[in-house]
C-alpha cells in the first residue's frame, strides 16, 4: 500500500512540475548577516500597532444576533511591514483585494449563533515563496496556489475543518481529494474566547502562513462575559498576533530556497526563524496606552519561534484564559512562554507602572529549548507608551472566572501512547523528516476515539525539540510531565519496535516530574511537549464548557488531524489523522 501511495505522490509531483507549478526561481543567495542588517536598519517603535479591521459574523434582528453568510477571499497584494521598508508582496485575507490585510480581518462571532463562510481563492498561478515538492504536497496539475482554511480551536463538523486534502485553487479550478464544499459552517457553540484562522494546505502550510494567510476569530457572549468586568471595547481589548519574518532589502519576505540536505529535500529546512518580530503586521510597533487595565489576546502565529514574553517595567501578566477557554480563576505570571499557535488571554494594569514606557521582550532560545539566545532584534517585540488615564477605569479582574468540566482522568476509556520521532540523515546527522508513532499522514488512522468520551494520551518526545501538540476538534489538558530515565536505551528499543508498552515505558517514564504551570492548567488546544519527557494529557471529545455532545456529526468524513504546530515539522510530516467513530 505504501509503495502505491509513494508512486502516486511521485507521479503527482512530476505532472505538477511539467505543468509549470514548480517552485519560483531562487534569487541570488543571501546570508544571515545580510538579513540581520536589513532588519537592523529598521528603527524600532516608529509604527503604531494596527487595529485589524473587524467583520461581524452575525446580524442583529429584533435585538438578537442571527446567523449570516460571509464571503472572504485570499488575495495577493503589497503590505508595508515598516515605515522604512519597501512594501512586501503578501498573500492575505479580506472581503476584497482593497481591504485585505496582514493579518486578515478579525471575525467576531456570537456564541451559539452559527456562521457560514465561503472561502475564495484569488491567488496567482505561482507562489511568491519557495516550496518543496519532495515533502507530501498539494500540487495541482494546471498550476495555482492550493489553499484551505482551518479555524484553529474551533469545534465544527469535519467538512468545515480545513483538511489538508481539501485544498482548492483559484475559482475552485482544481480541488484536493477531500474537498466537498466551498462554504464552511462554524456552530460557535463553544465557550467565548479567541481563536484564529489560517491556511492548512498539504505541504504548503509553512509557506502560505509565512506569506500572510492568517487572522483572528473571537467568539463573544456578553451575558456570560460582561459580569466578569474585564477590560472591554476595541480600545482596551486588543488582539496581538505575533509573527517573525526576515526580509530582503527590497521588502520581499525571505524564505530559504536551499534545504538542510539538498540532495534529499531541495528546499525544506526543519525550522524557519525571522530576524524581525511583527505584531499585527508591523515590525516592532508601539501602542499608546493609558494608566489603566488592558486586555491582550496574544497569539503566536510564527512558523517555529517560541516567545518567552515579559515587560521591562516589571509589570506582571494576569492570565485569564489560554487558547479558546477561560481559566477558572486568574493567575499572575511574571513571564509567558508562548509556543507556536498557542494563545494567552491576559490583563496588564498599566496604572501600576513606575515608568512611562515599557518594552515587551522575548528571551526564548530558538529552536526551543536548547537553541541560541535571542539577539537585539528578535529579542524585542513591541513598546507600550504610557500616559495618564483620561477617564476612570471601571474594569476589574474578578477572583473567579468560568468553570468547565473537571479533568477526571479516571473517566478515561482509553490510554494511548503518542510518540514523536525525528529521523536523521546518516551522512550529515541532519533531520530528514519527523513522524508521530512512526507513521505518515497518509497511513490509516490509529487514533479512533468515540464522541462523548475521555481518553488519556501519554505523549513521548524522543526528539531534541519542544513540540506544540495541536489536536483538531478535541480539547485537552496536561496533568503530568515526567522525565525519561535511560532515554537512549528506550529510544533504541522504540526505533526497533515502535511500541511503548513492549519497550517498558513504565520503567523509563519515572524521572523528574516537572509541574505544569498554573496558567496552563486549563482546557487547551495546544500543549507543549518537552524533549526527553512523557507528558500526560487528558483529552475530551465533547464540549468542555457544558459537558454536552458535539452539535454535529463528528464521525463524518474526512475526519480530523493532530500534529506538531511547528509548521516546518507539520509539513514534513509530523501530522496524523484523528478519526472519530460511532
Amino acid at each position: 500500500m505504501r509503495a502505491k501511495v509513494e508512486l502516486a505522490v511521485l507521479l503527482l509531483v512530476l505532472v505538477g512540475v511539467a505543468a509549470g507549478t514548480r517552485p519560483p526561481s531562487a534569487p541570488p543567495p543571501v546570508t544571515e548577516d545580510t538579513l540581520q542588517k536589513v532588519a537592523g536598519s529598521l528603527e524600532m517603535y516608529v509604527d503604531e500597532l494596527p487595529q485589524m479591521p473587524k467583520i461581524y459574523g452575525f446580524s442583529m434582528r429584533h435585538g438578537h444576533p442571527s446567523p449570516i453568510r460571509l464571503t472572504i477571499g485570499m488575495y495577493q497584494k503589497k503590505w508595508k511591514f515598516h515605515r522604512d521598508l519597501p512594501a512586501s508582496t503578501v498573500f492575505v485575507f479580506g472581503t476584497s483585494a482593497a481591504t485585505a490585510t496582514f493579518p486578515g480581518p478579525t471575525i467576531e462571532a456570537a456564541q451559539g449563533v452559527p456562521l457560514s463562510v465561503t472561502w475564495q481563492n484569488y491567488l496567482p498561478a505561482r507562489h511568491i515563496l519557495p516550496w518543496d515538492p519532495t515533502v507530501p504536497t498539494a500540487i495541482p496539475r494546471r498550476g495555482g496556489v492550493p489553499t484551505v482554511v482551518h479555524l484553529h480551536g474551533g469545534a465544527h463538523p469535519p467538512q468545515s475543518d480545513g483538511s489538508a486534502f481539501a485544498w482548492f485553487t483559484a475559482g475552485f479550478g482544481e480541488t484536493g481529494p477531500a474537498w466537498s464544499t466551498p462554504t464552511y459552517t462554524y456552530p460557535n457553540a463553544q465557550s467565548p474566547g479567541v481563536l484564529w484562522y489560517h491556511d492548512h494546505a498539504l505541504g504548503l502550510t509553512r509557506a502560505n502562513l509565512l506569506a500572510g494567510l492568517l487572522g483572528a476569530y473571537v467568539i463573544r457572549n456578553p451575558a456570560v462575559e460582561a459580569p466578569l468586568g474585564l477590560p472591554c471595547g476595541d480600545e482596551f481589548d486588543r488582539v496581538l498576533m505575533l509573527a517573525d519574518r526576515s526580509f530582503y532589502a527590497d521588502g520581499s519576505i525571505y524564505m530559504n530556497y536551499t534545504g538542510i540536505i539538498p540532495n534529499i529535500h531541495p528546499q525544506w529546512q526543519p525550522e524557519y526563524f525571522g530576524e524581525a518580530i511583527t505584531v499585527n503586521g508591523k515590525a516592532w510597533p508601539f501602542l499608546a496606552v493609558a494608566r489603566r487595565r488592558y486586555r491582550f489576546r496574544i497569539i503566536n502565529t510564527s512558523n517555529a519561534r517560541y516567545f518567552n514574553l515579559s515587560l521591562t517595567n516589571g509589570l506582571p501578566f494576569t492570565v485569564v484564559g489560554s487558547d479558546t477557554n477561560y481559566l477558572s480563576k486568574p493567575v499572575t505570571a511574571a513571564s509567558l512562554l508562548v509556543s507556536v499557535a498557542e494563545t494567552f488571554d491576559v490583563v496588564v494594569d498599566f496604572s501600576q507602572s513606575t515608568s512611562s514606557e515599557a518594552e515587551l521582550v522575548n528571551t526564548a532560545p530558538y529552536p526551543y529549548p536548547d537553541g541560541q539566545a535571542p539577539n537585539d532584534l528578535n529579542g524585542k517585540v513591541m513598546k507600550f507608551v504610557i500616559s495618564p488615564a483620561k477617564a476612570k477605569d471601571t474594569s476589574r479582574v474578578p477572583a473567579k472566572l468560568l468553570d468547565y468540566v473537571a479533568v477526571a482522568e479516571e473517566e478515561a476509556v482509553q490510554r494511548r501512547y503518542i510518540v514523536m520521532y525525528e529521523y536523521e540523515d546518516a551522512a550529515t546527522g541532519n533531520p530528514t523528516h519527523l513522524y508521530i508513532n512512526g507513521k505518515r499522514l497518509e497511513d490509516p488512522a490509529t487514533e479512533t476515539p468515540r464522541p462523548g468520551t475521555t481518553e488519556v494520551w501519554e505523549v513521548i518526545n524522543l526528539t531534541p525539540d519542544n513540540h506544540p501538540l495541536h489536536l483538531h476538534l478535541a480539547t485537552f489538558q496536561a496533568t503530568r510531565v515526567r522525565g525519561l530515565v535511560d532515554e537512549d536505551a528506550f529510544k533504541g528499543c522504540m526505533t526497533k519496535l515502535n511500541d511503548a508498552v513492549r519497550c517498558n515505558v513504565s520503567r523509563h517514564a519515572v524521572g523528574e516530574e516537572v509541574a505544569v504551570p498554573e496558567h496552563e492548567k486549563g482546557w487547551k488546544n495546544v500543549v507543549k511537549i518537552a524533549p526527553g519527557y512523557m507528558t500526560t494529557i487528558v483529552v475530551k471529545f465533547f464540549m468542555v464548557d457544558s459537558g454536552k455532545p458535539y452539535p454535529f456529526d463528528a464521525t463524518a468524513e474526512p475526519g480530523y488531524v493532530y500534529h506538531c504546530h511547528i509548521l516546518d515539522h507539520e509539513d514534513n510530516a509530523m501530522i496524523r489523522p484523528l478519526k472519530l467513530i460511532k
